[in-house]
């Protein structure tokens, strides 16, 4: 006489393979050694900007322009979104005391630098020198590109006093040996990155070429 089978018990085998059912382990189960970089987000990172001599520190995507960061986190909507392409100069902002278009910087790549937009020219109520004289000369009409023309014509400042040459200084001038004098063809080639829609460059170039003086 056969031994009895015992009965069969469905939830003993997997299927139709016939495998043997293994429960799902639980939390409580689960002995494997917790790994870290489950808990990173390796999409944003913390930086801390100097904007406008304030320390702001910021989470940002790693995809983020300075500009996206400036106009959606900081609200400083002065810098606009031209052509994106870093090709109008709309976006222009002074990062670490050199003119930059916005559009085209990592925000996450500027940990550490100080920016300073139009926003921050101003100091103490008054108006910043180039400021008054864009007012002084009605260097503009919509006025969408007037920060980046502000922001630029600073950088230009900086850079003829530090004796930087541009395309159309004199070849046979040492760069670096004392500043460059700003002259009308000085002022339109520094200032050529930056375009106005409108046509205001007569005025423009006046406005810099004011403050030279």
């Amino acid at each position: 006489m056969s031994a009895a089978h015992p009965p069969h018990d469905p939830a003993a085998t997997d299927g139709a393979a016939g495998r043997p059912h293994v429960p799902a382990a639980t939390g409580g189960d689960d002995t494997r050694p917790h790994d870290p970089a489950a808990d990173r987000d390796d999409t944003r990172s913390r930086v801390t900007l100097q904007v406008n001599g304030a320390p702001r520190d910021l989470t940002v995507d790693h995809r983020a322009t300075l500009l996206d960061v400036l106009r959606e986190d900081l609200g400083l909507t002065g810098a606009k979104k031209g052509c994106d392409h870093g090709q109008c100069g709309a976006c222009t902002v002074l990062v670490d005391g050199r003119r930059a278009n916005s559009c085209l910087l990592l925000a996450v790549a500027q940990d550490g630098a100080e920016v300073i937009t139009v926003e921050g020219l101003a100091a103490g109520g008054e108006l910043h020198p180039v400021q008054q004289a864009f007012l002084d000369r009605d260097a503009f009409q919509c006025g969408y590109c007037t920060p980046g023309q502000l922001c630029s014509a600073v950088g230009v400042f900086a850079e003829a006093a530090a004796g930087h040459p541009s395309h159309v200084t004199d070849p046979a001038r040492p760069a670096g040996r004392g500043p460059v004098e700003l002259t009308r063809e000085e002022i339109r080639e520094r200032l050529s990155g930056n375009l106005c829609r409108c046509g205001a460059y007569p005025n423009i170039v006046a406005a810099v070429e004011d403050v030279t003086r």
